[in-house]
């Protein structure tokens, strides 16, 4: 027979939810881990007393006693594991594993057994229900009734909130009233905090974190007391799963992080981690409220009545003490800075991380504390703001992501060694490992050695060079087509321009070889990689010389002198017209005025506009027709007036 048996997915009731874990048997030891919490029963064989396989809603379950009055219940086993946990019991166990059947009658009335920290309501000696007493949180009497009131869980989305027993008045010993008798044995055993008594110790006035304020802790033998002015909590030292001790990356500072299950509410929040924060130099004489050898028959040489030293050391050695817990502090892992744990953000908050042998913890806003053995993988990313820093993130088995974002480059070999040392499953590494951090991670470099996270920048770089060259060669395509868009009609929306565009329009008449070529937009271009400063100054030179020649050969062929001429002849010639349009007659100007219509009315804008983009077709023609124009007035039939003269 094998030295041990092994279960998976073995399920655990704890106040109204099934936590899912790995089950072992050994010849010395029954353990059972939780995988959502971590945390670990141990039961000695030799503390066994009873043990019983039951049918129950997620198949067969087993229910363990121990000779110190505590109960263990597992569930989850298939009907073919009775065969082989019976008669590995039997071979190495005193104990029997005996069957044992529930009633389903569904009968209301039965008998309330007490068996130590559990209530057991049974009909016909056979168990209905069962109701650990540790999840009860408030019993109330009245006549004749017992209302008992549970814990909630926020993992639930159905809770039990209460159970009322009628208890008749006949019942329980002559003198005694069987309501206080009933009650009194559900308190003795239910998770209710009672302040009775003188605390232990009491540490005044300390800095919490989470939640926010300052706080008197006053230590108790079962419990922990948070006096604040606002606010009071009540921590059962059963609650609390695991005891940290970080120390701050300024060296000056430490946190002790206490985290518990269930968590402390505060209205609709709840803290699952208790963060205090304390100075290395502040130190603290304590005095235990215990004569000497009560100290010393309770706590082992643990404590001592009287003792001194720093504070962060007196809380967490007497909390240690108490609670019976291991105090996790950082490992063999140190930063580019010294610092056993990173600078990060998470979410929108920043704070430290806090590389562990076993697992990741980060303070303080808000607190996240996770396993290696419920991470999936981890994955370098790049920065989302900055080349300068990366992102770490985890995803868990149960598909949940967390990112800590903006951690220093110079961590990345540091942190990539830890996580490839603690053989963490990385995401983005590539077919090579064994790779050595250094402070070029970034930056090219002809070693062999690959690095996921450098190609994978590499290949981003790319991406965006070719999309920017495309980008350009797109903006070109666009910006030559454009219709409808004529120097004249840049002149008529700047003023200024018009009186450029109007004497470019007359240098073209007198140099009919040169073409009038249409003014572009100008054009934004992207920035480009710095080239040397050589190439810039022999293109400005260049281009100079080519701005000399161009203005030269322009005065040469008459500059802006033509353009004043043409205008004086424009002149003249426009008054003679007017002369001759006079002698004309009236008759005359009436059908001009008949066929321009509101042409008269144009405005200043648009007259010079018009003016400066006809001139150039109309120049050739008056010159041409300039001898023809008298001909035109005298070959106007003559008006009433000189008809009649005549």
């Amino acid at each position: 027979m094998n030295e041990t048996l092994e279960f998976n997915e073995i399920y655990q009731e704890v106040k109204g939810t099934w936590n899912d874990g790995r089950l072992r048997f050994s010849k010395h030891t029954v353990v059972y881990k939780n995988s959502k919490t971590g945390k670990v029963d141990s039961i000695p064989v030799p503390e066994l007393t009873q043990a019983q396989w039951r049918r129950v809603c997620l198949g067969h379950g087993i229910k363990l006693c121990t000779s110190t009055g505590n109960i263990y219940k597992y569930d989850g086993f298939k009907d073919t594991d009775l065969e082989k946990i019976s008669e590995y019991f039997k071979a190495n166990y005193k104990v029997e594993l005996v069957e044992k059947d529930m009633c389903v009658k569904g009968w209301n009335w039965g008998t309330a057994k007490f068996n130590g920290p559990l209530l057991s309501f049974e009909v016909n000696e056979s168990p209905v229900f069962e109701i650990p007493l540790s999840s009860v949180s408030q019993c109330a009497t009245g006549k004749n009734e017992v209302t008992v009131e549970f814990h909630q869980n926020d993992d639930t989305e159905v809770s039990l909130m209460e159970v009322r027993f009628y208890v008749p008045p006949s019942t329980g010993e002559e003198g005694s009233d069987p309501v206080e008798a009933f009650a009194q044995n559900i308190l003795s055993e239910a998770d209710v905090i009672q302040a009775t008594g003188d605390a232990v110790c009491i540490f005044r006035e300390l800095q919490c974190l989470t939640p926010r304020g300052r706080y008197d802790i006053r230590i108790y033998p079962t419990f922990l007391h948070l006096h604040g002015k606002t606010f009071d909590y009540k921590i059962p030292y059963t609650t609390v799963l695991r005891l940290f001790l970080l120390p701050h990356k300024d060296q000056r500072q430490m946190f002790f992080v206490i985290s518990l299950d269930p968590p402390i509410k505060q209205g609709q929040t709840r803290y699952h981690f208790l963060i205090l924060l304390f100075s290395k130099e502040e130190d603290v004489d304590l005095t235990l409220n215990m004569n000497e050898d009560e100290v010393e028959r309770r706590f082992e040489g643990k404590l001592h009545k009287n003792m001194s030293g720093s504070l962060y050391e007196m809380v967490s050695r007497v909390m240690k003490a108490l609670v019976n817990r291991k105090i996790t502090v950082p490992g063999n892992f140190q930063g580019h800075s010294g610092a056993q744990c990173i600078t990060c953000s998470y979410k929108a908050s920043s704070g430290l991380l806090y590389p562990l042998e076993r697992g990741f913890i980060y303070v303080h806003k808000p607190p996240v504390h996770l396993r290696f053995e419920e991470i999936a993988c981890v994955n370098f990313a790049r920065g989302t703001t900055t080349t300068r820093s990366f992102d770490f993130e985890i995803e868990t088995k149960q598909g949940n992501q967390y990112t800590f974002s903006s951690i220093e480059r110079e961590e990345y070999g540091k942190l990539f060694d830890f996580v490839n040392a603690k053989k963490l499953n990385i995401k983005n590494r590539g077919f090579k490992e064994g790779m050595k951090g250094n402070d070029n991670m970034y930056s090219d470099s002809d070693d062999d050695q690959h690095d996921a996270y450098l190609e994978r920048m590499k290949e981003e770089g790319k991406i965006r060079e070719e999309a920017n060259d495309s980008d350009d060669s797109e903006g070109e395509s666009d910006e030559s087509f454009n219709p409808g868009e004529e120097d004249d009609e840049i002149a008529e929306e700047y003023d200024s321009k018009a009186s450029a565009s109007e004497s470019s329009a007359d240098d073209g008449d007198s140099d009919g070889d040169r073409k009038k070529k249409p003014a572009k937009k100008a054009k934004f271009v992207k920035e480009r990689k710095p080239r040397k400063k050589e190439e810039w100054e022999k293109k400005a030179e260049e281009a100079k010389k080519e701005y000399e020649r161009a203005m030269r050969e322009y005065k040469e062929s008459g500059g802006g002198s033509s353009g004043s001429s043409k205008k004086e002849r424009k002149k003249k010639g426009g008054k003679n017209e007017e002369k001759r349009k006079r002698k004309s007659g009236g008759g005359r100007e009436k059908e001009k005025e008949r066929a321009t219509g509101n042409d008269s009315f144009k405005s200043r804008e648009f007259i010079s506009s018009e003016e400066s983009s006809s001139e150039s077709d109309k120049g050739k023609r008056r010159k041409r027709k300039g001898s023809d124009v008298e001909e035109e007035v005298a070959s106007t039939p003559p008006s009433s007036e000189e008809s009649g003269s005549d």
